[in-house]
């Protein structure tokens, strides 16, 4: 059954996002490795992936398209930025982002804690692996 992805914030060949976010990795090499294989690990073919901004950093043009190549499906872009507010929002609308890189669960667990149903796809906050709809879905008891 085909499944429905969100991420965001791979920074693929972004040397200092390793800096400055802490991410535990050596070096660029196994940063962009180890990111590549999780994303393949979870996301098959025929699934759809939301790219929600920054996945590669600084990359030639030839550069960059080698890499998005190596993961398994095509993707789409969406809104990058945590928003207030957004439509629909008071209907129960989930929003998901990125870009704020954040360190663990903690921002989706404070959200879900104060009734926000806004969750950070960014690779940061979720142990470097593309997030589910579905899994979105059971995180906020929705499923």
């Amino acid at each position: 059954m085909a499944m429905v992805f969100f991420t965001s914030d791979l920074h693929l060949g972004h040397e200092k996002i390793i800096e400055l976010t802490g991410r535990p990795f050596r070096d660029v090499n196994e940063m962009n490795r180890v990111l590549i294989e999780n994303f393949n690990s979870r996301v098959g073919h025929g699934d759809t992936v939301y790219f929600l901004g920054d996945v590669c950093h600084r990359l030639k043009t030839e550069e960059a398209n080698g890499m998005i190549a190596r993961l398994n499906e095509k993707y789409f872009v969406m809104m990058h930025y945590p928003m207030l507010s957004w439509p629909k929002k008071e209907n129960g609308s989930i929003q998901v982002h990125g870009h704020i890189h954040s360190r663990g669960p903690e921002y989706n667990l404070q959200n879900r804690k104060d009734g926000v149903l806004r969750f950070d796809v960014g690779v940061d906050a979720n142990n470097f692996y593309p997030v589910s709809v579905n899994e979105i879905l059971e995180f906020f008891n929705l499923k």
